[in-house]
């Protein structure tokens, strides 16, 4: 699917049946870069009364997702990020952004898709690293604390939810144990799965650490899947809306927290890059988020290495896709040889 073959009008009148206008002209307003789960287009909308409204819409892919699948349930990858968002939207613990419908009917555009209400505001950048470049540098040291500690409490929050007050409870396979152990053979087993017999030795060492050293947890409830900085649209240093919802899972708190963390790595230490004056440090995130769940700080070790296990078996699935796209030559190691094996690296030769 690209902008140039996208049936607009068709798209326009889909809007328009749900907005009450029998007229309604949509007009492509650009393409953020960004994974390979699904394709983002921004539009803006406008009627024959002269109104303009600004949409989001997220078109399925058609290889097979970049993430395990989490449910019983056969939908595709965008399905899931709707019905996740579409809970958590009810619910109001946390901003999500509103949504205008999800559409299963692959002849309307050539794909299932979604569409949601365009939510102002500003995203930190990855690429470069949102501590070298972009509004993040500009903010002054007591912003940049607020701006984390915010997006932490805002994790702390979605983990509060309790699963009977949203009904994602189909997102555990029916006969399997929610939790992290669960999570990991899931993990592994797909991980396996995409390197088709290949030796990823880091990889492997990886898994047996953390299948070694998984704590137990206390309870389990909605994971987000990918909470990072850059899946929160930030009006100054306050979440607006948080956003991607693909690899929500049921899990422990600490499964989302490992990600943070084991992320923030990646914008700092693994880029080369100083902290800016206020931009906390692991310890000080790690601090902030049990503070805001109300609940002692715990060691994160283990979690955090099962992060940067699981961000290589997705670099290891995107690298596949690359290849089958014949982006790839077929003996590439990018696979294997990339910023996510180093993050992995960085961490287990911390444990010594």
């Amino acid at each position: 699917m690209t902008e140039e073959v996208l049936d607009t009008e068709a798209l326009g009148k889909w809007i328009g049946d749900r907005i009450g206008s029998s007229s309604t002209t949509v007009e492509i307003d650009g393409r953020p870069s960004g994974g390979f789960s699904a394709e983002t287009l921004l539009l803006t909308a406008g009627t024959a009364e002269g109104a303009h409204r600004r949409f989001v819409v997220r078109l399925e892919t058609p290889e097979p997702a970049v993430y395990p699948t989490q449910s019983d349930l056969v939908m595709p990858e965008i399905e899931i990020q709707y019905r996740v968002m579409d809970a958590l939207r009810r619910d109001g613990t946390v901003p999500i952004a509103e949504l205008l419908g999800y559409e299963s009917d692959d002849r309307i555009l050539g794909t299932p898709f979604f569409v949601m209400h365009h939510v102002d505001g500003v995203v930190p950048i990855e690429s470069p690293p949102y501590g070298a470049e972009g509004f993040f540098t500009e903010m002054s040291a007591e912003q940049r604390t607020s701006l984390i500690n915010n997006g932490l409490q805002q994790l702390a929050k979605l983990h509060s939810i309790p699963l009977s007050a949203i009904d994602l409870d189909w997102l555990v396979p029916a006969g399997r144990t929610p939790g992290s152990r669960h999570l990991m053979n899931l993990w592994r087993s797909f991980g396996d799965d995409e390197l088709h017999g290949r030796s990823h030795p880091l990889l492997a060492t990886a898994w047996e650490t953390i299948a070694a050293e998984l704590p137990p947890e206390e309870s389990t409830g909605l994971c987000w899947g990918d909470p990072r900085p850059g899946n929160i649209i930030w009006d100054d240093a306050s979440p607006a809306c948080l956003t991607d919802f693909e690899a929500a899972c049921i899990g422990p708190p600490e499964f989302d927290l490992g990600w943070w963390l084991m992320f923030d790595r990646t914008m700092h230490e693994l880029a080369g890059l100083d902290r800016l004056n206020g931009d906390p440090t692991r310890d000080e995130q790690r601090a902030m988020y049990f503070q805001h769940a109300g609940r002692p700080a715990i060691d994160t070790a283990a979690h955090e290495l099962f992060a940067a296990a699981r961000y290589c078996v997705i670099v290891v699935r995107v690298m596949n896709r690359l290849e089958q796209r014949g982006l790839l030559p077929a003996d590439s190691m990018v696979w294997r040889d990339n910023p996510a094996t180093q993050c992995l690296a960085m961490i287990l030769d911390e444990r010594g």
